[in-house]
C-alpha cells in the first residue's frame, strides 16, 4: 500500500525512497482513487491508493525502462518523455477504441479492454459519443473497461449513462437476448 488515508487526510508514500506528502482526502468521493494527490504534488504513478507512486526526485525512469530518455510532466506514469513522445495517451486509446465500435442497431458496443486509464479528453469523447447515439435512438454500451475508467465514470455520476459488460461475450449475450 503506498497511501495511507487516516480521517480527512492521505499520506502519499514513495516506492522509490520512501519520502511522504500529506494532502486532504476529500478531493474525490473514493479513497481508492488518489491522482489528484499525485498530480497536485508532481509525482508520478498509479492513480490508485495501492501504487506504485514516485516523488518527482526518484520520477527519473531507469534507463531500462525509458530507453535512456527522462520521463516528464506525467503525473500519472504514462509514459511521456522528454521529446514528447506519449505511447499511451488516454484519449487516444479512446479514440482507437471508439473508431472500432460494434453498431447493432439500437446498441453500439464499444471494446474498452486495451483502455488502461481515461483522460478528460477520453472522457468527452465518450460523451459525445453517447450523445450522438441517443441522438439515433441507441445505447453507447462500454466492452470490458478497466477499473481506472469504470472509477473515472462512478466519481462524475456517469456510471448509470453507459451499459457496462465485462466482455464481448457478455454484451453479445444481453444483445441477442
Amino acid at each position: 500500500m503506498t497511501v495511507v488515508p487516516a480521517d480527512h487526510r492521505m499520506t502519499l508514500i514513495c516506492d522509490g525512497c520512501g519520502d511522504t506528502v500529506t494532502g486532504t482526502a476529500c478531493v474525490l468521493p473514493d479513497a481508492e482513487v488518489v491522482w489528484t494527490l499525485v498530480f497536485d504534488n508532481g509525482w508520478a504513478g498509479s492513480p490508485f491508493a495501492s501504487g506504485p507512486h514516485h516523488c518527482p526526485r526518484c520520477e527519473v525512469d531507469s534507463p531500462a525502462r525509458s530507453g535512456g530518455r527522462r520521463a516528464v510532466d506525467d503525473p500519472l506514469g504514462l509514459g511521456a518523455t522528454e521529446d514528447g513522445d506519449d505511447p499511451r495517451e488516454p484519449a487516444e486509446g479512446v479514440r482507437r477504441a471508439l473508431a472500432g465500435t460494434v453498431d447493432l442497431g439500437d446498441r453500439l458496443l464499444v471494446d474498452l479492454s486495451d483502455v488502461e486509464v481515461i483522460d478528460p479528453a477520453g472522457l468527452g469523447l465518450l460523451v459525445r459519443a453517447h450523445q450522438d447515439a441517443r441522438a439515433r435512438s441507441a445505447a453507447l454500451c462500454l466492452v470490458a473497461p478497466s477499473r481506472f475508467v469504470l472509477t473515472v465514470l462512478h466519481t462524475m455520476r456517469l456510471d448509470g449513462v453507459f451499459p457496462v459488460f465485462p466482455s464481448r461475450a457478455a454484451a453479445a449475450t444481453a444483445v441477442s437476448g
